[in-house]
This record gives C-alpha cells, sequence and structure tokens, in this order.
C-alpha cells in the first residue's frame, strides 16, 4: 500500500464514499464538520494522508502526533473494501508507516461503540478499550469507545 498527503481530488472521492446502514455513519456527508475539515486543505493539512493499492484509493488516515509521542489516528476504508477480511492489514500497514516516518510510542483512537467489527480488528492487532464516552456528531449524540495501544521495541 502506498501513503501519501491526501490531494484535494483524493478529498472529494472520499466525500462521496457511501457505506451500507448501520456503517452510513461514516459518510463525511453525515456530519458538516468532517465533511468541512475534508474538503478544506487548510483544515485536512498535511496530516491526512491517503492510502492507494495499485492506484486504485483504498482509504485514508489521519495522523495526529500528542504528548508523550503519541499518535493519534483516525481512518476510512473504501466502502467496497469493507467486511471483506482487509481490515487487520489495512489498518497494520497504516501503524507501520507512522512508525517508520515518526518517533512514535503508542497510537490512540475512538471508535463508535456499535461498530463490533472494527473494534474487533483493532483489538487483534493489540489495541486496548481505554474508556467508553459520549461524543456529539451526526446532529446527535454516540457512544464511542476511546482504544489504545503500546509500541513495543523491535
Amino acid at each position: 500500500m502506498k501513503f501519501s498527503v491526501m490531494t484535494q481530488v483524493e478529498a472529494e472521492e472520499v466525500a462521496e464514499w457511501k457505506y451500507p446502514p448501520p456503517y452510513d455513519f461514516y459518510d463525511m456527508t453525515a456530519d458538516e464538520e468532517d465533511l468541512e475539515e475534508l474538503l478544506s486543505p487548510e483544515k485536512r493539512g498535511s496530516h491526512t494522508y491517503s492510502v492507494r493499492e495499485n492506484e486504485q484509493l483504498v482509504g485514508f488516515f489521519t495522523f495526529s502526533l500528542l504528548e508523550d509521542h503519541m499518535m493519534e489516528i483516525g481512518l476510512g476504508l473504501h466502502p467496497d473494501w469493507t467486511g471483506k477480511g482487509v481490515g487487520d492489514q489495512f489498518v497494520e500497514e497504516g501503524l507501520q508507516y507512522a512508525i517508520s516516518t515518526w518517533q512514535v510510542n503508542g497510537f490512540v483512537l475512538a471508535v463508535a461503540l456499535f461498530n463490533q467489527r472494527a473494534i474487533r480488528v483493532y483489538e487483534r492487532l493489540g489495541f486496548k478499550k481505554v474508556e467508553e464516552f459520549q461524543q456529539p456528531t451526526n446532529g446527535s449524540v454516540y457512544d464511542f469507545v476511546k482504544m489504545s495501544k503500546q509500541v513495543t521495541s523491535m
């Protein structure tokens, strides 16, 4: 998989992705703030990366370096690739990209609690549940879980 800073054309393509229910929660058009952050080059900045496989846009990652060299990640996999057993490899390659690019001690992420499919992927890759919380998004308030993973020395 090839990682590169997301272009405007790629951002506009991601904005059009449509997931089947209940994962349509992740459609960029479901939340105006998320959509604006994706489509605005200034807000998207250089921390959102496109992921390509054989020249096809298959997903994206956002990487935000926090205190203590922890990395907060956000990610999305193309709707055609979800539920096909590629989640582990996709997330693992994103983590390895971050480790090889920045000095990272660990990762944190937040995932909607209903998304047990993603939570299982993260757990298989060594993420642990840290806390559950409620977050306003998509015009309502939803339950989320914060997960973290420490980077082990080679």
